[in-house]
């Protein structure tokens, strides 16, 4: 593994958080599945695509079959989550993909290589934003596309009102600031203008996606599934052991209105952004 400047990311996605990610991979993965596609529009055959905290990597082999003739990168912090892709790639089949552990801030990857950068909600955690952009700049080729999806206000969605439900329970809300290295730290697109343009991306777009995200196969499930968490962990950690059933009690009942024959169904939103390497 490269130089790793991120290390309480590194030390969270390599503990509880990225073993948790790795072994409940399919149930993140019905989470996140529905905003793939916008992603995917980006590629095209024969593209040479890096994807940036590729995580489990189910973007990544995506990717690689939509850029047929051409190869995917996925590069993440977690060696947990790593392994898990590398496991799915061989288990279905997918011949062009790699996967390598690094921090994308500092990763040394070959300038001017990539036709396109993917992410499905990792690029939101980086110790230095514009630095870390200008790395990834720097191996796309001159005109090369960035295309990533971040997490917005989370109160614009469904799962802002489920989180609500809990706070009350939690000795420290969960932090919903736009600093460095937080789950919410492009979740203003004036943010992310101002740190794609001092790296050196141009048309810059931010756009409003929504997409359907299964939580559980009822409320229960879904509020257990919650409660495990990194963030929602984090903070029952912190607080009395009777904060947990309480936390639980206190989702399920907000995920019931949620429930549907096919299982918990929220309205996950998210900014869609892309942008390109300048060409001069």
């Amino acid at each position: 593994m490269s130089t790793v400047v991120n290390r309480h990311q590194s030390e969270a996605w390599n503990g509880y958080e990225g073993r948790h990610w790795a072994d409940h991979h399919d149930r993140y993965d019905a989470v996140n599945v529905g905003f793939n596609e916008p992603l995917l529009a980006a590629v095209r055959p024969g593209d040479r695509v890096l994807d940036v905290g590729c995580g489990n990597g189910q973007l990544t082999r995506l990717a690689a079959g939509r850029a047929a003739g051409g190869h995917a990168v996925g590069v993440d912090l977690s060696a947990p989550m790593l392994d898990r892709a590398r496991s799915c790639a061989a288990a279905e089949g997918v011949p062009n993909v790699e996967f390598v552990r690094g921090d994308a801030q500092v990763h040394p990857f070959p300038a001017d290589t990539f036709d396109v950068a993917l992410s499905r909600f990792g690029v939101m955690f980086f110790a230095d934003p514009v630095a870390a952009f200008d790395n990834v700049r720097r191996a796309l080729r001159p005109g090369g596309r960035l295309a990533f999806v971040c997490l917005d206000d989370v109160r614009r969605g469904d799962l802002g009102r489920v989180l609500a439900a809990a706070l009350a329970h939690l000795p420290v809300p969960p932090t919903v600031g736009t600093a460095v290295a937080e789950p919410l730290s492009l979740a203003d697109p004036a943010v992310v203008h101002r740190v794609l343009g001092e790296a050196g991306f141009a048309g810059v777009d931010c756009a409003p996606v929504e997409a359907p995200q299964v939580w559980g196969r009822d409320a229960g499930d879904a509020a257990g599934f919650l409660a495990d968490w990194g963030p929602i962990r984090h903070q029952l950690d912190r607080a009395d052991p009777d904060a947990g059933p309480r936390v639980r009690a206190a989702m399920a009942q907000a995920l019931r209105r949620h429930e549907r024959p096919d299982g918990v169904r929220l309205r996950g939103t998210a900014w869609l952004v892309t942008a390109h390497r300048r060409t001069t």
